[in-house]
């Protein structure tokens, strides 16, 4: 007969790097103890990116981005705003005003290109603080009269012992539909259907 302590500390501390729930995803941290882990992460805005390209959405993370063509589950594609307007500026301000009109949403960086909103995450619920948000961006290109986005919650919950994030109920997809909806805008390929996890 065996007898091992094993200090409990040392089990809940597991790098980031080595964790399952955090592959593909960037700038993360993540705590667990014995019924469920938490992956909040904070590098995977457009600054953060070496090729100047928006972030995809791993599957271990609950979000859409048009940056996501080998996940389709996390992929929506591109909008164009020519049902508005042919004027990259105009159809910038439309879309500026449109993201101001979500509940909750607040503008923290603007430019000609690139708008990034924070917005408090709805589902899973019990979250708070900065693990407590969702980061919404968009990329204006004027050349291709088109729209590229982001939308993806900071924070991932994994229950034991599921190895898939708890679902956002398809909040980031819907906030972006009712984003697009406001702009009258249509998207550039099929329409994404979300989720069907729990």
């Amino acid at each position: 007969w065996l007898s091992t302590t094993i200090d409990a500390s040392a089990v809940q501390d597991i790098p980031t790097g080595n964790a399952a729930t955090s592959a593909g995803r960037k700038g993360c941290k993540t705590v667990t103890d014995p019924t469920r882990t938490v992956v909040t992460c904070r590098g995977e805005l457009l600054e953060d990116q070496a090729d100047g390209r928006l972030s995809k959405i791993s599957a271990t993370a609950n979000g859409v981005s048009t940056s996501s063509v080998k996940n389709p589950s996390r992929f929506s594609p591109p909008w164009t705003y020519l049902t508005e307007t042919n004027n990259p500026r105009v159809a910038w301000q439309s879309l500026i005003r449109a993201v101001s009109t979500i509940p909750g949403t607040e503008i923290v960086k603007l430019t000609d290109t690139y708008l990034h909103a924070i917005t408090p995450t709805q589902y899973p619920p019990g979250l708070s603080g900065e693990s407590g948000l969702d980061d919404i961006e968009f990329v204006l290109r004027a050349d291709d009269n088109i729209v590229l986005f982001r939308s993806a919650s900071r924070t991932s919950v994994f229950i034991y012992p599921l190895t898939q994030p708890i679902s956002d109920q398809n909040t980031n997809l819907k906030r972006l539909q009712k984003i697009r909806s406001i702009l009258g805008w249509i998207e550039l390929g099929d329409a994404q259907q979300g989720s069907q996890r729990l």
